[in-house]
Parts: C-alpha cells; structure tokens; sequence
C-alpha cells in the first residue's frame, strides 16, 4: 500500500497499543480474552474504554441496555451523528481483536481527527454495543437490536444466562453498567463497523480491506432430544432409547444440510448437554443449540425446513425443536459502501467485496440508518479461539480506511 506523506492517517502505533493493553483485561493463558458479556472483566473493559473516550474529549453516555457512546461534537451538534464502533464482550474463548478492533478503531478516527485539526460538520459517537456475543446471553447482538427496535427492552432484560441464572437486568445492576440514556433515542445518520474478517478469504486472495455489502441470514435453533435413562449394563443394545445416539444424527443431518446448500450453507451444533451425564447410565436427555446460515433468505427457509424433517425423523422420541432468533439477509447501503470503495481507492488498498458469514451489530443499524462495515484479515482465517490474531500493519490500514468513510459522511450536510 502506497499513501502520500501529507495524507491524513491515524497512529498505528497508538492503535495497536490500544488493543494490546485492552487484551490485558481478561487475558487467558493461550494469548485470548474473556470478557462474558456484563461480567466483571466486561466492566473493568468499559472502564477503561470511558477513560479514554473522555481523555479524547468525548462526552460519554450510557443507555438502559448499557449500549455506551462516547459523543465527540461537531460544528452542528444538532445534526445527527455518525456511528462508529463494535463491541467488547468476547466468547469465553475469545480473541483480541472479535469486537475491540471496531471500538478502538472508532476512538482511534476521532483521535486522529483531534491530532490533525479537523473538526467535522456532524457529531461522531463511538459506540461500545451490549452482549454482541450472545454466548452469555442469548440472543447475540442484544444491544443493537434493543436501540433499533428490533429487540423490546422489557424481554431483554428479562433474559435469563444460558443454563440458568442471573437476567440481564440483575446483571447490568450488580456491576452498575445500565444508564440513563433512552434506548434508540436518536436515529444516527450512517454507522461504520470495522472487524476482523472472521474467514480466511482475505488473507487466501492477499487483500488487505475487505468491503462488506451486506451479511448472510441466520437462525438459532434450541433442540432437546428425550429418550429414555437407564442402566448401561442391563439394557441390552436393541431395547435402549439412547437420546445421545438420536441427537448425532441429528448433528450428521444438520451438516449434511449445510452441504446441500454449498457454497454458502452453514450448519453448526455448537452446544450439546447431555442429562444425567453420567458414565454409566444410558442418556435420557440432550440439549442441542443449533446455528444454520446462508446469505439468501429462500435457501435458510429451505434448510430450517430439512431440519425440522430431520427431527421429526427421529421416531420413538420426544422432545422440541424451537426457533428463538431469525436474522435476516441484509444488505448494506450503497453510499456508505461506496464511501469505504473511496477511502480504500484513496489508500492504494488492495480490496474485494465481501459477504460476511457472521453477524454482526451493523446488521440491525443497516435497519435504521445506512449503514457498512470494514473487514480485515486474520490469520488463517481464525476467530472465537484464543489464538485469534491480525496483523499490526492491516489493522493500521483497517483504520486508515474507516476515517476517510467516516469523515466523508460527517461532513455531509443536513
């Protein structure tokens, strides 16, 4: 990548030691992070995200889902702003960058609009989301989908941690994260994510920017297997009703699934909890969290109806199988994706478009504003593992590119 020496850029240095000191919070022993969504090591992330935020000159405020906005004022502060940021939370097992890399990558455009004099037409807000992850609780993109509507308050709150628990609500007030900022109160006029690309197409093809158009449909599925406990030496083979055995083909089908829908077919059983989970004692119970995705929304619908034949095949036992979360397809807004196109072209930025395979909380944005996200590599393709990891010079040109499109939409008038 080529830039001219008077070009305006962000300081990748700053940035890099942002992340790093970030990853600091929670930190296991193979390199990642875990930062459960409104835990502790979550509050002690948010702390330090304020601190810098208001460092930067942000006036920061916190809504009744614990969405946070670090707001740095523009020329008319009456406009409305844009949005820039992504979240902190992480899986158990996370890495550095799923989530931070968006949010520092906002306080590091406003940073470096500080560092060169500019003060935009229309305010920029940093944005921190609420449980993005969903692996604390569900579903995932909590926050977004409270502020865009698509979520009501009253359910989130009420929702309890996987296995049981604390709700949202006791959580957000045991480590005093909820503020007093209406949810959704102001319809932002564009929002900008960067992120990690979670996939190895990027780094596979040797291109630095990956400019997102739109996000693949998704649907959760939770399924429980009941067949009958008993005693694993007694009952003979052909009398069992082995829940566990029922519920791996189900697992099979779900791939195979996936696969009769390739290219773009995903299938993922990513929780299974057997009962009594005992040695000795043939299951009699399994609990089955299921994800199916695909960019176009009649070929989901296809395969959540192949699962549903899939269960129901599963003669001679009981249980459920209930959809919790749809996702839809969505596509981003032109303008805002021909405003990264600009800043990458403007870098000298190898780039392609892409779709991206995960959700994201710019999918619920692009429902109320337009709306885009920036991707960039991460080696071998690898994300939710603890041996997560990107390169300093791409974040830095990640970056590079979310401050040109994000300035470009802040100058633009009302």
């Amino acid at each position: 990548m080529s830039k001219a020496a008077n070009r305006l850029c962000i300081d990748g240095g700053r940035l890099w030691q942002s992340l790093m000191t970030m990853a600091e919070i929670g930190a296991t022993a193979k390199g990642g992070v875990c930062r459960l969504a409104l835990s502790e090591t979550d509050r002690d992330g948010r702390r330090l995200f304020a601190e810098w935020a208001e460092a930067a000159g942000c006036r920061l405020s916190i809504d009744g889902i614990g969405n946070m906005f670090a707001h740095c004022a523009g020329r008319d502060d009456s406009l409305a702003p844009v949005l820039v940021g992504s979240h902190l939370d992480s899986q158990p097992t996370g890495g550095k960058f799923d989530g931070a890399y968006g949010v520092l990558s906002g306080l590091e455009v406003v940073r470096a609009l500080q560092d060169a004099g500019i003060e935009t037409l229309r305010p920029i807000e940093i944005v921190n989301w609420t449980n993005e992850e969903g692996s604390r609780f569900a579903p995932a993109m909590m926050g977004s989908g409270t502020y865009s509507g698509a979520l009501a308050l009253e359910e989130v709150l009420a929702q309890e941690e996987s296995g049981g628990g604390q709700t949202v609500a006791e959580a957000l007030t045991e480590h005093g994260l909820a503020g007093d900022a209406p949810v959704g109160e102001r319809t932002p006029h564009a929002y900008f994510e960067a992120h990690i690309e979670q996939g190895p197409i990027l780094e596979a093809e040797g291109h630095t920017i990956g400019i997102v158009t739109a996000i693949q449909g998704l649907r959760w599925f939770d399924c429980r297997v009941e067949g009958m406990e008993a005693h694993a030496g007694p009952m003979p083979m052909p009398a069992r009703k082995d829940a566990l055995l029922a519920a791996s083909r189900l697992v099979e089908r779900v791939n195979a699934i996936a696969l009769e829908h390739a290219p773009d077919g995903r299938g993922t059983v990513g929780e299974f909890r057997i009962s009594p989970d005992s040695r000795n004692v043939i299951p009699g119970s399994v609990h089955l969290g299921i994800d199916m995705r695909h960019p176009d929304a009649d070929a989901l619908a296809a395969m959540a109806a192949a699962l549903r034949v899939a269960y129901d095949d599963l003669e001679g036992y009981g249980g459920t199988l209930n959809e919790i979360w749809y996702s839809p397809p969505t596509l981003f807004d032109p303008t805002c994706v021909a405003a990264v196109r600009n800043a990458a072209d403007a870098l000298g930025a190898s780039y392609r478009e892409i779709t991206s395979g995960a959700g994201h909380d710019a999918k619920y944005m692009a429902d109320i504003c337009p709306s885009a996200m920036v991707f960039i590599p991460c080696r071998d393709g690898i994300s939710h593992n603890e041996i997560e990891s990107a390169e300093p010079e791409h974040a830095t040109v990640g970056v590079d590119v979310l401050l040109l499109a994000v300035l470009e939409k802040a100058q633009e008038p009302g």
